[in-house]
């Protein structure tokens, strides 16, 4: 199963994170099979490719609760 969501990147105490899709069973910073957008938490800056979104989803990838609530902002 494909999973879309977060990869942390940054560095400590001062993260950002990249939307990504990823086999459900791999690392939380393993390796992506696609990059979608990025997410900076402490600015709420959100930066997402909606249409490589709209079609991960249609393929049948499963967004996590946090992936969702921020792709909710974003697509309609």
């Amino acid at each position: 199963m494909v999973k879309i969501r977060l990869k942390k990147m940054g560095r400590k105490k001062l993260p950002v994170y990249k939307i990504v899709v990823m086999e459900a069973m791999s690392k939380r910073d393993g390796k992506a099979v696609d990059i979608l957008g990025t997410y900076n938490p402490k600015s709420k800056e959100l930066q997402v490719d909606v249409e490589k979104v709209k079609e991960w989803l249609s393929k049948g990838a499963q967004p996590t609760e946090r992936v969702a609530s921020l792709l909710k902002k974003v697509v309609q």
